[in-house]
């Protein structure tokens, strides 16, 4: 055989064998979208980053006319609890009077995507089926969720094979360097409701609230003119912040971007300083990002490496051939009217 022809002969076979682990990674990824919905479970895990480890309890269920329940419970220091009954989440936390929101999903330390649809991710991040281990005494599929430009991480995802459910999760640069761990360290599931959730069913959870100092459907007068591919805007608004140091409110426009894994938080305001260099912080995988270029503060939050983050924050540019100024100066007054 000519070496052209093994050399093709290779290429097919290797190319045939990515193909197989894609789609053996698509599969296990449904199962655990499914199992996330649908079981009744009760887990336990850690959150480690920074040499530190923050522990949650997680209760999930199927309650009465199919609808969903869920407790996340945070175990360390004040207490603060996620409730969801279908698409109403209420939230608990200390010094704050307890309120609900409609969602179909709380924010947690499990990506939200986890119980979506997978193949929204397709085009900017690959599916791997690597292979089998052991994880809290369970039989493990690996699965790897890799970012397919440098822009963003990569996700590491270890499956129990009976249920599906997640039992480990990494999360990782693009050179191999572990930034934050979700490690699970109790999984049960049942045929029954948990009778927690037995109770917390017919529990009336606290008043929805409207977010009324929000201004939402208007034009923003700074937009980011360079985002990673596969981003797009999913909240916008203008809101008053307190501003402690002036003692007063200042305006600021608040935009939220993202790939359907990833979120990415952007800040813009006015400043009295008229320039700050860069400061930057990481917590784990989350990026805060901070600077000030011509009276112009811009703040970057989100799980993204630093790169990324200071090239979208070079990137905000006004929105309109207006003086941007103007418009958040504008945006200032209709606020204190309010």
């Amino acid at each position: 055989m000519k070496f052209s022809a093994l050399f093709l002969l290779l290429v097919s076979l290797n190319t045939s064998a990515l193909a197989a682990e894609t789609e053996s990674a698509k599969l296990w990824l449904e199962q655990l979208s499914k199992s996330l919905r649908e079981l009744n479970f009760t887990t336990s895990f850690v959150v480690v980053k920074n040499n530190q480890a923050e522990p949650y309890h997680w209760l999930h269920g199927i309650g009465e006319n199919s609808q969903e329940l869920e407790i996340f419970s945070r175990l360390n220091g004040p207490r603060r609890d996620i409730l969801r009954q279908g698409d109403i989440v209420s939230y608990i936390e200390p010094e704050q009077e307890p309120y609900s929101i409609i969602s179909q999903s709380v924010q947690s330390p499990i990506p939200t995507i986890f119980r979506g649809d997978f193949s929204e991710l397709e085009d900017n991040y690959r599916f791997i089926s690597v292979g089998r281990s052991r994880v809290l005494g369970r039989v493990a599929q690996l699965v790897r969720i890799v970012a397919k430009d440098k822009y963003r991480f990569s996700y590491w995802l270890w499956l129990d094979q009976q249920t599906g459910l997640l039992l480990k999760m990494a999360i990782l640069t693009r050179q191999g360097l572990l930034l934050e761990q979700i490690q699970f360290t109790h999984i049960e599931v049942s045929e029954q409701l948990s009778e927690s959730l037995v109770q917390f069913q017919s529990t009336e959870l606290p008043e929805i609230i409207k977010l009324n100092n929000q201004k939402k459907n208007r034009v923003l007068a700074w937009k980011v003119d360079w985002l990673p591919q596969g981003f797009a805007v999913i909240k916008s608004n203008q809101h008053n912040l307190n501003s402690h140091n002036q003692g007063e409110n200042k305006a600021v426009e608040f935009m939220l971007f993202s790939d359907g894994l990833v979120e990415i938080s952007v800040y813009v305001n006015l400043s009295q300083e008229n320039f700050r260099a860069p400061e930057y912080a990481s917590d784990g995988a989350t990026m805060v990002f901070n600077h000030i270029v011509q009276g112009i503060e811009v703040g970057i939050v989100g799980d993204i490496p630093l790169t990324t983050a200071k090239k979208i924050a070079e990137s905000i540019v006004p929105a309109t051939k207006d003086n941007a100024i103007n418009n958040v100066q504008r945006s200032v007054r209709e606020q204190q009217d309010d």
